[in-house]
């Protein structure tokens, strides 16, 4: 039979996190929970930073853009999974499901190349000091968003374009709860070995590579602030520690999934829902904990939100 660029299979079979209407039940509610009372402080995090001009910062700038694009992440499978646990549906079509695939990967992609611009962006703040404003200009910054938003398409559309000329003729059933390239490869009806290795390296390899270079250069900022002793050294190294924190939430559960793609691992799905959908929703959660600026910032919007 020939296949070409032939998809036979119009959709997928999701099978979820639980097949027991009580846990899918339970999960909606849970699910419902966190979103209520964490997706507004993350757009309420946008807001400050973009209507307070003490906020100003490429440092805040970059973590504005870093707020939307945590929640336009879990915007990706959030909604369609809720959706099939309240209605007890697992069924996906093969365009949505391409449509999630290219869209975490974009999101996720850009949203690594954005972790390396705060990391450049600290590296200036702390070794050029006397030079960061004209480095990193607001200018600057908008064409480095511009420039990860491209990066991540980039990525995204590469693996997208190699999935979508794969043959799918025969099973369809995904042990998860959203379509990634991990399973979705594995149901092609060819051999994908050289596939699967090429995104080992293009999601994997580089993921871990990109983890280990931000590590690396946080630590070297950190011992250098550490050893300044002042004040403002303090306040350096608390963000230091704060984008540590971000950068393992971040790559941790990446590593995880997209390192090994030859195996299956019975902590995939759990890994893979708080990196889809928990994670990315806390990274400016935790930022903001940490910062002082930011929790003075929204008490100023408070009190003037009360005088209107």
């Amino acid at each position: 039979m020939e296949y070409g660029n032939q998809t036979l299979v119009k959709e997928f079979v999701l099978l979820g996190l639980s097949q027991k209407r009580e846990a899918q039940l339970f999960l909606v509610f849970l699910f419902l929970l966190f979103y209520s009372l964490i997706l507004p402080v993350n757009i309420l995090i946008i807001v400050t930073i973009w209507n307070d001009p003490r906020l100003g910062s490429p440092m805040y700038f970059f973590l504005a853009n870093l707020a939307f694009l945590d929640i336009c992440y879990c915007s990706v499978t959030s909604p369609k999974m809720l959706s099939d646990f309240y209605y007890n549906q697992n069924t996906i079509s093969y365009s949505g499901c391409m449509a999630q695939l290219f869209f975490l990967h974009w999101l996720g992609g850009s949203e690594v190349f954005l972790l390396l611009g705060m990391a450049i962006d600290r590296y200036v703040a702390i070794c050029h000091p006397l030079h960061y404003t004209n480095i990193v200009s607001r200018p600057i910054c908008s064409l480095m968003v511009i420039a990860f938003w491209c990066l991540g398409f980039i990525h995204s559309i590469i693996q997208v374009v190699l999935i979508v000329s794969l043959p799918f003729c025969g099973p369809n059933k995904l042990d998860n709860f959203f379509c990634d390239i991990t399973q979705i490869i594995k149901l092609a009806c060819t051999d994908t070995y050289d596939l699967e290795f090429f995104m080992f390296i293009n999601s994997g390899l580089s993921g871990l590579i990109s983890f280990t270079l931000l590590i690396i250069s946080y630590l070297i900022l950190l011992v250098k602030v550490r050893s300044g002793g002042t004040e403002g050294k303090s306040k350096a190294a608390s963000t230091c520690i704060t984008h540590i924190i971000i950068v393992v939430i971040m790559f941790g559960p990446a590593i995880f999934l997209y390192c090994r793609p030859f195996q299956e691992s019975p902590l995939d799905k759990l890994v893979a829902i708080f990196h889809s959908t928990v994670f990315p929703l806390m990274n400016p959660m935790i930022y903001t904990l940490r910062n002082k600026e930011i929790k003075h910032a929204m008490r100023r919007m408070g009190r003037n939100v009360e005088v209107c």
